[in-house]
């Protein structure tokens, strides 16, 4: 799979990815942080991705979700992720 950014995706880290881009408290920048791909890139995969009616749902979503960008988040939450979660870094997900 690639997009805008060239990158060739494994179905476990498109798996990654959607699930990323589904949790309300993971902002775009984690999700590029992790795997290179910009917003856009991650719209271009969820609709790709995704039933259109799930992505007119997810759309919704995340334009409504102030934690998704970290412009609009709290300046309390300086993290990525939740304290219970493993360590994820770059392209290797010890939670599988």
């Amino acid at each position: 799979m690639s997009f805008t950014s060239k990158v060739v995706f494994t179905e476990i880290q498109i798996d990654r990815i959607i699930e990323m881009a589904w949790e309300d408290r993971t902002p775009f920048d984690a999700i590029k942080f992790q795997f290179g791909i910009l917003e856009s890139d991650v719209k271009a995969l969820m609709k790709k991705e995704l039933r259109f009616g799930s992505y007119k749902l997810w759309r919704k979503r995340v334009e409504n979700c102030k934690t998704k960008h970290l412009a609009k988040r709290n300046d309390g939450i300086d993290r990525f992720k939740c304290k219970q979660q493993r360590i994820i870094s770059n392209n290797k997900i010890s939670k599988r």
